[in-house]
């Protein structure tokens, strides 16, 4: 089936960026079944990752019934094309997969302190998108009621906030019991530094003072949820506890970054409502990025380089298996 893609620019009016001087940019692109002729072509864009091959703004493939659709959260300084591996498979699988690029906290934009602080925005930017009807114009076709989320490390903390998750502290405030073990993500390494003059910033200050509010969306019937990091132990058990929907918890069994044995375990722990998978044979936090370019593999080894003998394409394969069958699954569920 041709995996047809769409990129666009939307906006929520209920909040600003974090200058303040607009509503906040949603900037999206879609993955779905494209009609029968249409034409894949590699990209030819220069990038860090090995592109899938897309019929770029081919027609969507009309289904009598409609498509179920699935949001995709991007990891901490990322981009929605860092997932597009998993959102060009699910299109072939007759899904379609939208992906959003996080302000502030993303690659397609200059960094914030703001963006890598208040995570919570991210969840609302899943909600915001959905409430929006540029990308379904774009797009055609009609789509499911009941929506599914998948998300990668920062992504994974966002797919669990729409699922009911709630926090009870962020992880590098200072009254956060449970301490990080460094004081901000590889992308921004002093990050804890800069709260105390972003408190002086209303449009900062807004956000901060809701981190503790209920991002639940009903909308989201299950969650994938990729490598979560330590930001979830910020989590209230609480509410984790009262999760209903099915959540599906993958993590690698060499990450570094966000031990599986620690931050899916305990997530698994206090989550009635999951499953937990860990991937074996030498899968790090990074293998669930795309696979590298030869300058991405010269630029940055630490991310693009995998254990001896480990195919990232075959962890790719693999895990978008397991997500088709667990989303299909929920789908006979709802019927």
């Amino acid at each position: 089936m041709p995996v047809g893609f769409r990129q666009g620019l939307s906006f929520d009016a209920n909040r600003t960026n974090w200058d303040g001087t607009g509503p906040r940019p949603l900037a999206w692109s879609a993955w779905y079944p494209a009609v029968d002729e249409a034409i894949e072509v590699p990209s030819s864009t220069p990038s860090w990752f090995k592109h899938q091959t897309v019929a770029l703004g081919a027609p969507i493939k009309l289904s009598p019934n409609p498509r179920p659709l699935v949001l995709l959260s991007h990891g901490s300084g990322g981009v929605a094309a860092g997932l597009e591996w998993l959102g060009h498979r699910l299109a072939q699988s007759g899904f379609v997969a939208l992906g959003v690029n996080h302000h502030g906290h993303t690659g397609s934009e200059p960094y914030r302190p703001e963006g890598f602080l208040c995570l919570w925005e991210r969840a609302s930017d899943l909600s915001a998108l959905l409430d929006t009807d540029d990308w379904k114009e774009a797009l055609g076709g009609t789509f499911e009621n009941h929506v599914y989320v998948a998300g990668f490390s920062a992504g994974a903390y966002t797919a669990m906030l729409v699922s009911g998750a709630r926090v009870a502290y962020s992880q590098f405030e200072p009254d956060n019991p449970q301490k990080s073990p460094i004081r901000g993500p590889r992308e921004f390494p002093d990050l804890a530094d800069h709260i105390p003059s972003l408190l002086q910033n209303g449009t900062f200050l807004e956000s901060w003072n809701r981190r503790r509010n209920s991002f639940k969306d009903d909308r989201f019937k299950t969650a994938l949820v990729i490598a979560p990091g330590r930001s979830v132990f910020g989590f209230t058990e609480e509410s984790l506890e009262q999760i209903k929907i099915p959540v599906h918890i993958i993590g690698g069994d060499a990450d570094t970054i966000a031990p599986a044995t620690e931050c899916c375990s305990w997530l698994h722990n206090k989550t009635r409502s999951s499953s937990l998978d860990i991937m074996q044979g030498g899968v790090g936090h990074y293998t669930f990025l795309p696979e590298p370019t030869l300058e991405s593999m010269e630029a940055e080894p630490e991310i693009f380089r995998d254990a001896a003998g480990l195919g990232r394409k075959s962890v790719h394969d693999q895990l978008a298996r397991k997500a088709v069958a667990f989303f299909n699954a929920c789908r006979r569920n709802q019927d």
